[in-house]
């Protein structure tokens, strides 16, 4: 009796627990840079990469070099003053969704406070972020529920800033950006 109802159960599990790929295409990660205290600019990253594993472990990577502020100066600047992709050539964000993926259901949304781990710069961050997941069909869509403050200090980005701020002739920019983002993963 109690083989055929592990049998079940895992056969369940497995279901409700598929990998996730991230679609390129759909998804969005951006940024708003702020200059002389009231100018404010978006930016975002036309390469991610990324999956929900079978076990529900998110990991997305940003490629750095794919930032697009539709200025290419200022891509070119981002690229190797800011983020100085020849040495930190990707961005990571992690998370565990082992908990939830189990409920979630086709057609219903949750929204969940996570740790979340983001690694840029060399730097590792734990961020308490609410994140709204939603599943229709074989889509999945992860989002925070309001946009993340990131500070450049965390990741020693701030030399990197300071830096842009000169070579462009300003007198100011913000050394914390709101980041928002919309994956979307397809079933696999």
């Amino acid at each position: 009796m109690l083989k055929p109802l592990l049998i079940g159960s895992l056969c369940f599990m497995s279901q409700a627990v598929s990998a996730w790929q991230l679609n390129n295409e759909l998804s969005d990660l951006s940024f708003t840079s702020i200059k002389l205290n009231s100018i404010a600019e978006n930016h975002h990253f036309t390469s991610l990469s990324g999956q929900i594993s079978d076990a529900g472990k998110l990991k997305i990577s940003i490629d750095l070099s794919s930032i697009e502020s539709l200025i290419p100066i200022r891509n070119e600047r981002m690229k190797k003053v800011l983020f100085e992709v020849s040495e930190y050539k990707t961005a990571t964000i992690e998370t565990d969704l082992t908990p939830w993926l189990p409920q979630l259901k086709d057609g219903m949304q949750i929204i969940k406070a996570l740790p979340v781990k983001l690694n840029l710069h060399g730097k590792n961050l734990i961020l308490k972020l609410d994140l709204v997941i939603n599943k229709l069909g074989k889509t999945m869509h992860v989002a925070p529920q309001r946009a993340v403050l990131i500070n450049s200090r965390d990741f020693d980005l701030e030399g990197g800033v300071e830096a842009l701020r000169k070579l462009a002739g300003l007198s100011h920019i913000s050394q914390a950006v709101p980041v928002t983002f919309n994956l979307v993963f397809n079933d696999q």
